[in-house]
């Protein structure tokens, strides 16, 4: 009798399931990522504009330091000539700083980490429970959507995903449907 060369029959279900699930957690992995990255740039976005509002105050408080008549018959000359040239620089340091592109672009990136953070949990959590085509092509299309984001090589410093690491870590970002699901289920 002739061999069978096929080899052995496979469980396209199981196979199918297995897909799926892997689906599922290369998405929910996809999703703590964007969760730490857009926790990190939030953070260091209200540093950034509270940067920007320094930039903005400082020369004005400054130049009306400086302009202030009795301030000029109480102090030498050289504070007055000192307040009115760091008024003058204030505004230089801004634009070579590129502040407000610098907000502009951290709030950009944390809007669409977050919003990749939530479509990959809907992956993940809805999507893969289709067939296991749809939730590949539902998480490639994600994928490609991350690299375009990750394009940009934005990184906060440091000490900016150690406060977003605290903030996790200590269950800022839990949601309470997500915890009574998981206590009702032990």
């Amino acid at each position: 009798m002739a061999d069978d060369l096929r080899g052995p029959d496979t469980d396209t279900r199981t196979v199918s399931v297995q897909r799926r699930v892997e689906v599922a957690k290369e998405a929910m992995r996809q999703s703590e990522s964007c969760l730490w990255t857009s926790t990190s740039l939030f953070i260091w976005l209200r540093q950034v504009r509270r940067q920007r509002q320094f930039f903005i105050a400082a020369p004005i408080v400054l130049g009306a330091l400086a302009s202030f008549t009795v301030l000029q018959d109480v102090v030498p000359a050289w504070v007055v000539a000192t307040l009115s040239l760091g008024a003058s620089l204030f505004p230089a340091l801004s634009d070579g700083l590129n502040i407000q592109t610098s907000v502009n672009e951290i709030s950009r990136l944390a809007a669409e980490f977050k919003a990749l953070q939530d479509r990959f949990r809907r992956v993940a959590n809805i999507t893969a429970l289709g067939t296991a085509e749809e939730a590949e092509a539902a998480l490639a299309e994600l994928m490609d959507r991350m690299d375009v984001v990750r394009s940009a090589s934005v990184t906060p410093p440091e000490k900016y995903f150690e406060m977003a690491r605290q903030k996790i870590e200590s269950g800022h970002y839990d949601f309470q449907v997500d915890l009574k699901a998981i206590e009702a289920a032990t």
